[in-house]
């Protein structure tokens, strides 16, 4: 099983001609959309892109471990994401609770409470205290999610080997970035294990990531909504789609393709290859227990991410590099 550290930083890798050693990633970059590799790449490779024999022997070693270091640290952030989700959606349901409880306060029979003094207010005041303590930890745990998915951006692109310095040296240097245009990095399109090329699993850690994406841009709706409600006229916390929910969260979407340049607002969420548009007005600050309890539902579900897909990359991922993905 390939372990890594996911806060290990990145080197710069040195060679000696008989002894590869690690690999470190490469600059962040944007997803796109990906489509899956076939279990079986039957392209060859162009004659004249590829390393030459002796610096191939080099290459495949060295790219071979970065390969197993990047989807073993892509495994731990699937795992890190599935935590703080589910700390998420405890903090939501403890937010709503409390909520609820405070909507219906003065409707609610107290019984043999009934005629202590002043009994509602200082319920009503508790019930206030605990929806912003707990609207305040589900930011924090959007936020954390928000950077699990920068990390997994940024491995679904560093995955290529690119030689570092002149081939002539008589150390062999490689990095995670490319000094020569010429050099794509992918040791000119010949397998790196046994059929797979750097393109294929690229291509499928792309289709992963791509899920938590558009499952992320889902949940920021999620909780644009649960940070709004309010059982006060007017609402305290008006929040809206185009708000920055924390400093700098603009920035950490626009690495995920989550925000839009020309019209300076995130964008609207969608469902896998679907088209969305943002809605005219806005729900109602002060939805019921049915609405309620189809955000919780709907956070639960995670309908972006197909679990049995997800299982089977890391699967199918595993078997090419003769390694357990977990």
């Amino acid at each position: 099983m390939a372990t890594v550290d996911p806060t290990e930083p990145p080197t710069v890798e040195t060679l000696c001609p008989e002894t590869p050693s690690s690999f470190s990633s490469s600059p962040p970059l944007s997803p796109k959309s990906a489509t899956p590799c076939p279990q079986n790449p039957t392209q060859s490779p162009s004659p004249s892109s590829v390393l030459a024999t002796p610096l191939a022997r080099l290459w495949r070693p060295t790219a071979q471990r970065n390969l197993r270091n990047q989807w073993s640290k892509l495994a731990s952030y699937r795992q890190q994401w599935a935590s703080s989700s589910s700390t998420a959606r405890s903090h939501a349901t403890a937010l709503v609770n409390a909520y609820l409880s405070l909507k219906y306060m003065p409707s609610m029979e107290l019984g043999a409470l009934r005629d202590i003094p002043n009994i509602k207010k200082k319920a009503s005041q508790k019930l206030f205290k605990q929806q912003v303590l707990h609207q305040g930890k589900l930011l924090s745990s959007y936020k954390h999610m928000v950077s699990v998915v920068i990390h997994m951006v940024n491995i679904s692109r560093s995955m290529k080997c690119f030689l570092k310095g002149a081939s002539s040296s008589p150390l062999v240097h490689f990095s995670g970035y490319s000094e020569d245009k010429n050099d794509p990095g992918d040791g000119g399109g010949i397998p790196v294990f046994k059929f797979w090329t750097i393109s294929c699993f690229e291509e499928v850690a792309e289709e992963l990531v791509q899920m938590f994406i558009l499952e992320l841009n889902l949940k920021r709706l999620l909780v644009v909504e649960l940070l709004s409600i309010s059982c006060k006229v007017p609402p305290l916390n008006s929040l809206h789609w185009s708000d920055e929910l924390y400093p700098g969260e603009f920035s950490d979407l626009s690495i995920c393709n989550l925000y839009s340049e020309e019209t300076c607002k995130p964008v609207y969420p969608r469902l896998n290859d679907q088209k969305s548009e943002m809605p005219a007005a806005r729900f109602n600050q002060q939805p019921d227990h049915d609405v309620l309890q189809v955000y919780l539902t709907t956070w639960l579900a995670e309908v972006n991410i197909d679990s049995d897909r997800v299982d089977e990359i890391f699967v199918e991922v595993g078997e090419e590099m003769h390694v357990t993905i977990s």
